[in-house]
């Protein structure tokens, strides 16, 4: 099968973790530790599995920093490689997988967690937190946090991948490809928020206006009783965007620290060395991108005692005086799991594919590329937002 497979080369690791910020270009081309390639098919690794064949496969953040190198060292033990990227996913099911017939169409829940591996549940996977699984490097399966990091399993950047039938979710006839490909980041964004818990009229920050961005805001306002959504934005259509979403604000990030001073009527104070930052602010702050400048925006915006999520990959060299100056609740949010909601226990993927039934989101998947011409698709993934797009996919079935 043809697949664009990820493996490992120091050289060009530190090649592209060197240049890349400067010239991202490079990252699709000489320094991608990328290659398309001819792989065989994944195989079947115990009961519960089945092959999917993905229509179409989204690039995530998480993978651009993977390929450029930015990403944490704390990571290398958690994957498998050489691997196929790809964990946004809506594909066919090729063979019957329990109670899901061969032809139905799903979306994946990419953690490899407890069930997937053939293990008794640990606590996490038991109390529903599929998330925080303790157990993702054992089993039957390769170590490998997610589908798409993990050697065994193949990802959504090929032909076909394998997965367990606890990590398949159909999807309904009515739901587009283009919406159900944003399923996946919609989940997280959702298990984002219900982490957050705005209380009724609190003033929520989001840092960050891609897809995470956005979702986060679609999820502020169905999930939550929030006031004021202020996003922080670079451009336009993003900004057009998440208005459409219902940011109640949205503010350049230049001038974030100045239009929150306003917002919330807290005082600015401008230290000698380093950014300027507010005492008073917003009640929550999502950090929705994972740089050090955005998580540095979310905490020194952030009124003390207030809660700051780290709902995009962390990168490093945030400064952290504020969680300890202002006590600051920091909080993760990593992929989905279960919720406790009003009516019991609900799969968060469950919640996710309800809201993006109905939400305007089609429009957020701006360009699709055969595996043939994954250069030109990272290419428009790394500069989606200057181009206005929110959401750049592989149709792995095109030419």
């Amino acid at each position: 099968m043809l697949a664009v497979e990820l493996y490992r080369s120091v050289t060009r690791y530190v090649a592209a973790r060197a240049v890349g910020d400067r010239v991202p270009g490079l990252l699709a081309g000489p320094l991608a530790p990328l290659r398309l390639v001819n792989r065989d098919e994944p195989v079947l690794v115990g009961d519960g599995w089945a092959r999917v064949q993905p229509r179409l496969s989204g690039i995530c953040g998480s993978d651009l920093a993977t390929v450029s190198g930015q990403v944490s060292f704390y990571f290398s033990s958690l994957v498998s490689m050489p691997f196929v990227p790809g964990h946004e996913v809506v594909g066919d099911l090729y063979d019957d997988c329990q109670d899901l017939p061969a032809g139905t169409r799903v979306v994946l829940e990419p953690v490899l967690s407890c069930k997937a591996r053939g293990l008794e549940p640990c606590p996490s996977c038991a109390g529903g937190s599929t998330g925080r699984c303790d157990r993702i490097t054992v089993g039957h399966v390769a170590p490998g946090l997610q589908t798409g990091y993990c050697a065994d399993t193949g990802g959504g950047w090929g032909e076909t991948f394998v997965a367990h039938r606890s990590q398949l979710h159909p999807v309904p006839d009515s739901m587009t490809d283009r919406q159900a490909v944003l399923v996946e980041p919609l989940a997280c964004a959702v298990h984002a928020v219900l982490r957050a818990r705005p209380e009724a009229g609190d003033s929520v920050l989001v840092v960050g206006a891609g897809t995470v961005g956005a979702l986060t805001v679609l999820a502020l306002r169905a999930f939550t009783p929030a006031g004021r959504v202020v996003v922080v934005a670079k451009h336009q259509r993003q900004a057009d965007l998440v208005r459409e979403l219902g940011a109640t604000d949205v503010v350049d990030p230049k001038e974030a620290v100045t239009a929150l001073r306003r917002a919330t009527r807290a005082y600015r104070l401008d230290p000698e060395r380093g950014g300027a930052y507010l005492l008073g602010g917003v009640d929550v702050a999502m950090d929705c991108v994972g740089s050090k400048s955005s998580l540095d925006v979310a905490l020194r915006t952030t009124r003390a005692g207030g809660r700051v999520v780290l709902a995009g990959m962390p990168a490093a060299g945030a400064d952290l005086a504020p969680v300890w100056f202002r006590e600051l609740e920091l909080t993760g949010a990593y992929a989905s799991g279960t919720e406790l909601t009003d009516s019991g226990p609900r799969s968060t993927f469950d919640l996710a594919i309800d809201l993006a039934s109905e939400a305007p989101l089609e429009g957020m998947v701006g360009g699709e590329y055969p595996l043939s011409r994954w250069r030109e698709a990272l290419d428009h993934a790394f500069a989606a937002g200057r181009l206005g797009t929110s959401k750049v996919t592989f149709n792995p079935r095109g030419e």
